[in-house]
């Protein structure tokens, strides 16, 4: 059994940088079965950024008349080209990852899948480690529902390897990753058809940010098949069928793509050997500061049901690190929910939606302004989405905000700031912002607030 200080099982956006920072204060085990970096460096946000900038690339080249410039037909996406720069991008930091691992004479890396056979000792392999501080960071992965076992599907990580363009994408699931590889994969050239159990996209968002995203999307040819209770897939060859509520609606592709939600990757930790807590759906029970029960164990990351994004992964090494190193001043329940949806144009959002605020007993006003009324997204040519704020009428502070259009997910920031400093609207309403950005009209907004009642 091989000793040290602490124990990593994961090398995810809060394992990595706990590593190094714990590694000042002692000996380190780096735990990690698949490729440095989890989710965000492999599969999530670096190579699907990487897309969608190629996917603007494309529709830059299809809406050059309305501004003016003449582009001669012909444009094609090369999905192999694509592929290649998003893998170089991958690779380099994984590289970067690695290689600051190896110079580090305080990390050991184990290579492999770890379980507990324990409390705190966790076997790798052939190797058995012990530690009396252990932090779980294994992420989440892509639900895969038993009724599409027998059908050909891909995740967000297989679709991210396809080399040749799908005839026609089948997307299961109508919310933040079906929605961004939706578009993308339409730009590039396929036939999209997403397919949603609900009767709007994104059901967390207000109806008026649903209604808003299905409409950029269709205008781009997008179809979406709303209130599919029901969905039978079969395969036939290279051809898949999806029927919907019985025969009330058939539609035949090519590609099948699962975006449906995402599950903690702690069923293979073998947890039933240790006396830490999880619920029934797998992710880790953990206090403020991302303790589990057991005296010296915290899940950090996805896996812990606090989070699903880098920066909440990454802010769980900020409370963490903080906890054992600093004064404990960080906390789970001090980070307000900030977001965003890497449509184009994207969604930023801040806070509660107004279906929160209004849930939770709070007296709102509402500010909001079209981007067709921006000057500079009119200059851009990117008038499509909105701004909308909420206000607490009896604090005058931010209680939300979302910004879908042309730099919404940057733009948000402002507000979001604003709120961890608990400070008033007013202070962003009487502000001299730069003429002409997008941003200035926030103040303008917020000059024209209006009641709402509770529904």
């Amino acid at each position: 059994m091989k000793k040290f200080d602490f124990i990593i099982i994961g090398s995810g956006q809060a394992g990595v940088p706990l590593a190094f920072s714990l590694s000042k204060k002692g000996t380190v085990a780096l735990i990690e079965k698949s490729f440095l970096g989890g989710t965000c460096v492999n599969n999530g946000c670096v190579p699907t950024k990487a897309y969608l900038a190629s996917a603007r690339r494309m529709w830059d080249s299809l809406h050059g008349e309305e501004m003016g410039i003449e582009i001669p037909a012909g444009a094609k996406a090369n999905l192999e080209k694509i592929k290649a720069r998003k893998d170089t991008l991958v690779k380099g930091s994984r590289e970067g990852i690695e290689k600051s691992i190896s110079s580090n004479d305080k990390i050991t890396l184990f290579r492999g899948e770890a379980h507990f056979i324990s409390n705190y000792e966790i076997a790798i392999n052939d190797d058995k480690i012990t530690a009396k501080q252990i932090f779980i960071n294994v992420g989440a992965r892509a639900i895969i529902p038993k009724e599409f076992s027998k059908v050909d599907y891909l995740t967000n990580v297989d679709i991210l390897e396809l080399t040749k363009l799908p005839e026609h994408l089948i997307i299961i699931g109508g919310s933040y990753i079906g929605l961004e590889f939706g578009q993308m994969f339409k730009r590039f050239g396929s036939k999209v058809t997403i397919i949603e159990s609900g009767d709007r996209l994104i059901s967390k968002e207000d109806e008026n940010v649903s209604d808003a995203i299905a409409e950029i999307l269709q205008e781009e040819n997008i179809a979406i098949e709303f209130n599919a209770k029901e969905i039978n897939v079969t395969q036939d060859g290279t051809e898949i069928l999806v029927k919907i509520n019985g025969a009330d609606k058939e539609i035949t592709g090519t590609h099948l793509l699962l975006a449906v939600g995402r599950a903690p990757n702690t069923d293979t930790l073998q947890l039933e050997n240790t006396s830490i807590m999880y619920d029934e759906e797998g992710y880790i029970t953990v206090d403020d500061y991302c303790k589990t029960n057991i005296a010296g164990i915290f899940a950090i990351g996805d896996c812990n049901g606090k989070g699903a994004f880098t920066h909440t992964s990454y802010n769980d090494f900020q409370i963490v690190e903080e906890y054992i190193l600093g004064d404990k001043k960080r906390k789970i329940s001090d980070r307000i929910t900030t977001y965003g949806l890497f449509i184009d144009p994207p969604l930023g959002r801040v806070g509660m939606t107004k279906a929160e605020a209004t849930e939770k007993g709070f007296s709102i006003l509402i500010g909001q302004r079209p981007m067709d009324k921006v000057g500079r997204a009119k200059e851009k040519g990117e008038t499509k989405g909105f701004m909308e704020a909420i206000i607490d009428a009896k604090t005058n502070q931010f209680l939300g905000a979302c910004v879908l259009g042309v730099g919404g997910d940057e733009i948000i920031s402002g507000i979001t700031n604003l709120m961890y400093a608990k400070q008033p609207y007013t202070i962003f309403r009487d502000a001299i912002h730069i003429h002409p950005t997008v941003s200035e009209l926030i103040p303008t907004m917020l000059e024209d607030l209006q009641p709402t009642t509770k529904e």
